[in-house]
């Protein structure tokens, strides 16, 4: 009877244990888990921040090539001799086409005097154009009708395709708009 008591106590023991190192497995698995997507996520953050500091790093470089390239624009400007011109100029501005021809304007005089005259002044009718002229307007929308027309023809790239069309309907639009100025005067 000793020997049957003695070997259930045994089995019994056996039997938690074997339940035990079951659990310990399922957390210890667990835990290899966790720290693994805390390695990766401490990865990531690692990665984030030397993105953050090449970005950093091209602004300073950027800015850095800024500021020599005014110093060496002031360098230039400073070693060029300075030559001083007293200009007299009487400024009109024109009045809008719309409104009528004789206005009063201001003449304003730079150099000896120190003050400003004004009179009445009648404003000649030179025909000043105002706005984007036809060739401006024609670069725009060729450059972006033949941006669309490559994207579409060229298939297999397209961004290509859209820069090739983009210049191509740029310089036809500006060459078409360039003609359609000099009709009408604006330039010669």
């Amino acid at each position: 009877m000793k020997n049957i008591i003695l070997a259930g106590a045994a089995s019994v023991l056996m039997l938690t244990a074997c339940k035990k190192e079951e659990a310990v497995a399922t957390k210890t698995l667990e835990q290899e888990k966790m720290e693994y997507q805390a390695r990766q996520l401490e990865i990531e953050r690692q990665k984030l921040a030397i993105e953050k500091e090449k970005i950093a790093f091209e602004r300073a470089k950027d800015s850095i090539a800024k500021v020599e390239q005014a110093n060496q624009r002031a360098a230039v400007a400073a070693a060029a001799p300075v030559r001083e011109r007293v200009v007299e100029r009487t400024v009109y501005r024109d009045a809008p086409a719309r409104k009528s021809s004789s206005r009063t304007y201001a003449s304003s005089s730079a150099g000896s005097n120190a003050g400003t005259s004004s009179g009445t002044y009648s404003a000649p009718q030179t025909q000043q154009r105002q706005g984007m002229s036809k060739a401006a307007k024609g670069t725009i929308i060729g450059t972006v009708g033949g941006a669309a027309a490559g994207a579409i023809i060229n298939k297999k790239n397209r961004g290509a395709g859209a820069v090739i069309g983009g210049i191509i309907g740029g310089a036809t639009g500006y060459t078409i708009g360039r003609s359609q100025d000099r009709r009408d005067g604006r330039v010669q």
